[in-house]
């Protein structure tokens, strides 16, 4: 039976109001000590301890990284996930065929034996979080060079890794935080054996596509459900049919009592990176150089691959996840330069920069600990733009361009033992690599990544400076009289890196002549190699450079404004943020309302445009108002609403909680005006973008029909209690007396 827990409350007859937004992507363990109190003021009714403990049930509990690369929750005491639907994309597609598409149709399991079993998929709890930092700056020296802490410290976090995970069930890192000035060691409990439950379809869980993404107003169903199984203990086990459901030790609630402008909201998550601390060297780089040239290659790449995925659903399906991740960044590129320019962030950095040097040079001292900082920093920016193109290019157009040069890159180890005559690591290689091999040619559409191929090398012979590409692409191309289609056919009609059988065979007796001859490797081993001998070495003077002037800047600044509480750079562990739903000014005359309904969904719809496509059973029950318990109290289907929560990349999938520890929404976007966030977190407009709690549970229980997965969830429903007039209590009491 469904549960929804009914609450009464007194009826509010005043309205918060939208408050400016919260910057800060704060450590839970420091929640007590630097946020409790605000968070509070702003509507949290719970205390730190129930948000982050080691010794009790918490908040953090319920919260994963989900994969690695993205983050969802717990909301069910059966081990139920909640993340973004395009999180859960490529396990979709996995599934999906032409024949089954999933990807397209939405899947919903109706019973546990339906579950989909998603390999490679995992789920990570935080155990705990401890600050290591006097342990680990133990072993610096303040006469180390950089090089010399650097490997100084690499040294001690092996040692206290190595010792945390002895004899232990957890997993164990340690990361760096303020660059270098602080570090924290996290304990994970990993969990192997996902499976998906539910996904709605394409048209619903990415409606609007790459129109709309990055955008508000949004009307985007992004979520998906899986679930965590554990062996009869409750702890990770490797998949297999006896596993159970996972009893977690927190789960979210469900809020269906909906948002109001300037309600309380927390999130909390796995924010990938951000670049809070970057200077204004780092903007001139961003704006200048990098971002143009990572939207132009990404660009070709998105063109190469949808004229092929237009040609057909089986290549559709092969590379819809990899074209929605080229596609997310490549418009993330082009909103940041945009708003990096228009909220003058250039500016805001260099005031903050000439303040910092006007304090360090009034007194000797710190301008002997702090006075080389800016300098440092400036010569790194300078060395990096010597090579800047090279680097963007080897990252984009080479590591994350054909599939084969990347997969040939992958066998450098196996080339080695091969080399080296290592019998032993030869055949643990082979094992490894069959597997692989298999995935690849299965994932990959020769006809594209010939094209990227030849598209790729193209770009790169005319942007990267000559003298710094490699060689061997210049050889090759002359060889085809400078056709670089005919060129990329000439190394994929050889090589065994792009060929199933090929390689297979290649794989069963590797030999190293095949490796110095073959087209494909060549190419890699090349550009790899002289990026190493050429590049490499200059980028890593400037990078030494760069954590040094680095690391000074930040704990000058930090000890510049001794009363400011400041948080890290997103590094892709554990964060909470907080703050409020709120509307916002998007520029002169244009102001965005805080929520989006269905309505809007019918509005936008178009049969001639894919990304806006809109599935009857949707159309049925709209023109029905077949909305059940979900709709707000003026009959409307609130699909999304906007926070100022301070979030980022991997924060994809975070819960919105609200002041009582309910889950009100699905985080899963950013808006176009403040893309320049991740740099300069921009108060008056930064928005998260959040798809509504109700709206999900209206597209598993009315579009899906999945009533079982409703029933396993806890849903909550507050009742508003008016009070009785005088003369009310009067009758009722007269009422009583007759009776």
């Amino acid at each position: 039976m469904k549960r929804i827990v009914v609450l009464a409350i007194a009826a509010l007859f005043a309205f918060p109001v939208a408050s400016l937004a919260d910057e800060g992507m704060w450590l839970p363990m420091l929640i007590k000590r630097l946020n409790e109190r605000d968070m509070q003021k702003l509507g949290l009714q719970l205390t730190a301890e129930e948000l982050y403990s080691v010794n009790n049930s918490s908040m953090k509990d319920a919260i994963i990284n989900f994969g690695g690369f993205c983050t969802g929750e717990i909301i069910s005491p059966e081990g139920l996930i909640l993340t973004n639907h395009h999180c859960g994309y490529d396990a979709i597609r996995e599934q999906s065929t032409a024949e089954n598409d999933l990807l397209t149709d939405g899947f919903w399991a109706l019973s546990r034996d339906q579950e989909i079993p998603s390999p490679g998929l995992t789920a990570t709890f935080l155990v705990r979080m401890d600050d290591v930092t006097a342990d680990v700056l133990s072993a610096v020296g303040d006469t180390m060079s950089a090089q010399e802490r650097s490997s100084a410290v690499r040294g001690k976090i092996g040692e206290l890794v190595a010792a945390a995970e002895e004899d232990s069930e957890y997993s164990v890192e340690i990361k760096s935080f303020f660059e270098g000035n602080e570090y924290y060691m996290f304990t994970y409990e990993v969990f192997t054996d996902i499976r998906m439950v539910g996904a709605p379809p394409s048209s619903v869980g990415k409606y609007g596509g790459d129109t709309d993404n990055w955008e508000w107003p949004r009307h985007t169903g992004d979520f998906s459900m899986f679930r965590v199984y554990a062996g009869a203990d409750n702890k990770p086990a490797e998949y297999s049919e006896d596993n159970v459901p996972y009893k977690p030790k927190h789960y979210l609630p469900i809020s269906i009592d909906g948002v109001d402008n300037g309600d309380f909201a927390m999130v909390f998550g796995y924010p990938g990176s951000t670049d809070r601390y970057l200077t204004s060297y780092g903007i001139e780089e961003a704006v200048n150089v990098k971002n143009q040239n990572i939207v132009d290659i990404r660009a070709k790449k998105l063109e190469v691959m949808k004229k092929y995925m237009d040609m057909s659903d089986e290549t559709r399906i092969q590379y819809a996840s990899k074209y929605a991740q080229t596609a997310n960044y490549w418009k993330y590129f082009i909103g940041q330069t945009e708003q990096l320019q228009k909220n003058k962030v250039y500016d805001k950095k260099l005031a903050l920069e000439n303040d910092f040097t006007s304090w360090v040079n009034m007194y000797d001292e710190r301008k002997e600990k702090y006075g080389d900082a800016l300098n440092m920093l400036e010569s790194a920016y300078t060395d990096y733009s010597k090579t800047a193109v090279a680097n963007t290019y080897l990252n984009e157009a080479v590591f994350q361009g054909p599939s084969s040069l990347f997969f040939a890159y992958q066998m450098r180890g196996l080339q080695s033992a091969v080399v080296a005559e290592d019998t032993e690591k030869i055949a643990q290689l082979q094992a490894a690599f069959g597997p692989m091999g298999e995935e690849h040619f299965a994932t990959t559409n020769d006809a594209i990544d010939r094209e990227l191929m030849a598209e790729m090398m193209k770009m790169y012979v005319a942007n990267v400076p000559q003298d710094q590409q490699s060689p061997i692409v210049n050889e090759m191309i002359k060889k085809s009289k400078m056709d670089y289609t005919a060129m990329a056919n000439a190394i994929y009609d050889k090589s065994v890196f792009t060929d199933g059988e090929r390689f297979q065979e290649f794989l069963a007796n590797p030999k190293g002549k095949t490796f110095s001859k073959d087209p494909i490797f060549q190419m890699m081993d090349g550009v790899l190699n002289d990026y190493i001998a050429n590049i490499s070495p200059i980028r890593r003077a400037a990078n030494a450079k760069n954590d040094e002037g680095a690391r000074l800047f930040i704990a000058g600044l930090r000890e510049m404004n001794p009363t400011k509480s400041y948080y890290p750079d997103a590094n892709f562990t554990m964060r909470m943020t907080y703050g409020t739903v709120g509307d916002y000014e998007a520029r002169d005359a244009v102001h965005y309302n805080y929520y989006t309904t269905l309505a809007g969904v019918m509005e936008k719809e178009d049969d001639n445009d894919q990304e806006f496509l809109v599935p009857q059973k949707l159309n049925d029950l709209y023109d029905a108002k077949d909305y059940g318990d979900y709709a707000n109290e003026d009959g409307e289907l609130v699909v999304c609403f906007i926070t100022n929560n301070d979030i980022t990349g991997g924060n994809s999938g975070s819960p919105v909680i609200n002041g009582k520890g309910e889950l009100i929404g699905c985080a899963f976007d950013g808006n176009w005006e403040a893309m320049s966030g991740d740099i300069s977190f921009e108060e008056k407009i930064q928005r998260t973008i959040c798809v509504d709690a109700r709206y999900i549970l209206f597209i598993v229980d009315k579009y899906g029909g999945a009533t079982n997965l409703i029933e396993e969830m806890t849903i909550v429903k507050t009742e508003p209690v008016v009070e009785e007039t005088p003369a009310e209590a009067e009758a009722e009491m007269e009422t009583e007396e007759a009776n």
